[in-house]
């Protein structure tokens, strides 16, 4: 039944009844809008798909038409509608309309056509010796086409499977290989935790999971404890994963060394949900520090730090216009002084170098000279 009213007279129809849970009043952003949502599922035991139930007036366990991939499916309603506000730009699909007592009569047929291609798909792979565990079958609402999900260590043959099936079936037949853990999440059961799988009852995509969330979180790297039904790490590991790195941001690393009140260590434990550090020091003990004191002792050394070259700025001597008496510096120009005093008394020694050297040269010209007026003399005698 679709009801065509106006927005106040829906607002006053939701508050007044008790299954749909009316949000606090506040003004929204532009890009939000309000919405009804609805969950519906479209085959026991497989985890519901959300809608929009728009103007349709919904209860729990009511049967309605919902598009979806592969065209339109018939569904029921699991749990009461809720008004939620979702940006404009993610829009969720709407519900066409409530379905009618042929179209429920056509879904619990198709559920029995669906039970009969499993049977018969199982018994051609025991026939054909095909190496596969098939996991799930699932037929259109319209009975165009059944598709089979199987799991496989390798690639399979299943060229003859599909001829078999076809001539069995009469319509068309669809061969889907999935992972380990698509398989756990069609399968289904009950984890670690005591409750159902989260992959099985709201997972719709796997988000990556590494065993770097598993040593950021401080648990132990034991594959039994870490690892779910299906053999890979749990998904829930990513769920607290952002609030660690958070946590941790301001604490010492594991492995580095840390400055604390009783000295100098390495780093060898963390805590972060109780922000704790435990530190290795030379001597072999281990001593176990909050982080707040390990961050104060820090702020302390640094003021220790400034206070001292500040000390040792005002140390340093001041220059003035009067030298001191017995200053270094009132001996400088004296130094000079002396130096220009010297100066002459070089320039002398020189000068007497010179002369000397004169004198020099002209004893040696008189007596060549002689030598010369005596070799004349024999000449002539």
């Amino acid at each position: 039944m679709v009801m065509a009213i106006d927005e106040k007279q829906y607002n006053e129809y939701d508050a007044s009844r008790p299954d749909i849970k009316v949000p606090d009043s506040g003004e929204g952003s532009k890009d939000e809008t309000s919405i009804v949502l609805v969950a519906v599922r479209f085959r026991p035991k497989w985890p519901p798909s959300h809608y929009n139930a728009g103007n349709i007036s919904l209860m729990d366990t009511e049967w309605v038409v919902v598009p979806t991939d592969h065209g339109i499916e018939v569904g029921q309603v699991m749990g009461r509608p809720v008004i939620i506000k979702m940006p404009m730009k993610a829009p969720l699909p709407k519900v066409e309309r409530l379905a009618s007592t042929h179209e429920i009569e056509l879904y619990y047929r198709n559920l029995d056509r669906e039970r009969v291609a499993r049977d018969v798909c199982a018994e051609r792979v025991r026939a054909l010796g095909l190496s596969m565990k098939l996991v799930r079958v699932e037929s259109f609402f319209d009975g165009s086409k059944v598709i089979f999900y199987y799991s496989a260590e390798g690639r399979v043959d299943f060229r003859e499977l599909v001829k078999d099936l076809v001539k069995i079936l009469r319509t068309r037949v669809e061969m889907c290989q999935i992972g380990i853990r698509h398989e756990t999440k069609m399968i289904g059961g009950i984890g670690n935790c005591g409750r159902e799988f989260c992959c099985t009852s709201f997972f719709n995509d796997f988000d990556p999971v590494s065993i770097k969330m598993a040593k950021t979180q401080n648990l132990p790297l034991n594959p039994s404890k870490i690892s779910g039904i299906c053999g890979r790490l749990l998904c829930c590991l990513t769920y607290e994963y952002g609030t660690y790195l958070d946590s941790a941001k301001d604490m010492p690393l594991l492995g580095k060394s840390c400055d604390t009140p009783a000295g100098q260590g390495k780093v060898v434990r963390r805590d972060i949900l109780r922000q704790t550090v435990t530190v290795a020091f030379p001597g072999g003990t281990q001593l176990e520090f909050k982080n707040s004191d390990l961050e104060q002792h820090l702020l302390l050394q640094k003021k220790k730090a400034q206070s001292s070259n500040i000390d040792k700025r005002k140390q340093k001597p001041i220059k003035t216009d009067k030298p001191a008496a017995h200053s270094p510096k009132q001996k400088r120009p004296e130094g000079r002084q002396g130096k220009e005093k010297k100066g002459p008394e070089r320039s002398t020694d020189s000068q007497d170098n010179v002369g000397s050297s004169k004198g020099r040269a002209k004893g040696k010209n008189r007596h060549n000279k002689g030598r010369s007026v005596q070799s004349k003399a024999k000449k002539n005698k």
